[in-house]
C-alpha cells in the first residue's frame, strides 16, 4: 500500500495528486496500518518491557507514546470517515509534536538497548528469567519473557528494533503528511462557491 505524492505546490491542485489510492481512502488504510502495528508495540513494551529496558518506568513510557499514537491515528481514522476539518487539523496540530517525541524515543531505546544488550543475553541464557537487578527492585509482574524472541539472540532483536523504530518514523511522517494533505483537500472544497451552473472557486 504505497501512496505517492506530488511537492506542496500542487497541494490543492488536483483530486488525485497522483496518489495510488483516493487521498482519503489511502489515508484511512494507512491510519489502521499505524495503529495497528503501534498497538501491538505498546502492548509488548507494558507487558515484557521490563525483560529488555531497566530503568522504571521507562518501558510504561514508551509504552504509552505508542498507544497515544494509537489513539490520533483512531481519530484521525473517525475524522476521515465523516470528512471532519475540526478533527483532522486537531491531528494535524498533534502529529508534529508525537513525530519529536517518537524521535526521542528511538534515540533513548536505542542508546538504552545497545548498553544493555549482555542484561539481555544473560535472561535468555537462564530460560527467560528477569534480570537479577530487576527482579530486586520488584519490576516482575509474573509474565514470562517470550521464548521465541531469544531464539534470534540479542544482537538481532537490538537489529529488529533499531529497524522497527526507524521505519515506525517514517509511517508516522506519511500519516503526518496524508493529515496535511486531507486538511489542503477539505480547504480547496470549502472555498468553493456553488452557482445554477455548478460551482466556481472564489
Amino acid at each position: 500500500m504505497f501512496l505517492f505524492f506530488l511537492p506542496s505546490r500542487f497541494a490543492s491542485s488536483s483530486p488525485a495528486c497522483l496518489l495510488v489510492f483516493p487521498l482519503r481512502v489511502g489515508a484511512m488504510a494507512w491510519a489502521v496500518f499505524v495503529a495497528a502495528y503501534s498497538l501491538a508495540g505498546g502492548l509488548f513494551l507494558l507487558i515484557w518491557g521490563q525483560y529488555v529496558f531497566f530503568t522504571y518506568p521507562e518501558w510504561y513510557i514508551y509504552g504509552g507514546i505508542s498507544l497515544a499514537i494509537v489513539a490520533v491515528c483512531v481519530i484521525m481514522l473517525l475524522a476521515l470517515s465523516n470528512h471532519s476539518y475540526i478533527w483532522s487539523r486537531v491531528c494535524f496540530f498533534l502529529w508534529p509534536f508525537l513525530l519529536v517525541i517518537s524521535a526521542v524515543r528511538a534515540g533513548l531505546m536505542i542508546y538504552q538497548l545497545n548498553r544493555t544488550k549482555g542484561n539481555i543475553e544473560w535472561e535468555c541464557i537462564n530460560g527467560g528469567q528477569l534480570w537479577g537487578a530487576s527482579q530486586e527492585a520488584g519490576y516482575n509482574n509474573s509474565v514470562s519473557f517470550p521464548k521465541g524472541i531469544c531464539s534470534s539472540g540479542a544482537d538481532q532483536l537490538y537489529t529488529a528494533f533499531v529497524i522497527s523504530l526507524l521505519v515506525d518514523f517514517v509511517c508516522q511522517f506519511y500519516m503526518y503528511f496524508l493529515t496535511w494533505r486531507f486538511t489542503k483537500r477539505l480547504e480547496h472544497y470549502g472555498a468553493l462557491k456553488y452557482t445554477a451552473a455548478g460551482m466556481y472557486h472564489v
